[in-house]
């Protein structure tokens, strides 16, 4: 399984209602990275990718696969 995170990252801080700098915050990284994860330039570091999967796990939100 290959997770989308650009999808998944956009559609969890939707459903949390999250801006881009408040989900940084509360993954543990900034403005700017959570923005390049969004437009795909970049994939989160792998403490990351785990802070995500709980995220998704604590809220019933399916992870997007390519």
């Amino acid at each position: 399984m290959t997770v989308n995170y650009a999808k998944t990252i956009v559609i969890l801080r939707s459903k949390l209602n999250l801006s881009q700098e408040e989900f940084g915050k509360l993954v543990g990284a900034s403005l700017a990275s959570v923005s390049r994860w969004e437009r795909g330039e970049f994939e989160p570091t792998k403490i990351v990718k785990i802070r995500i999967d709980e995220l998704l796990k604590e809220n019933s939100i399916e992870v997007v696969e390519d």
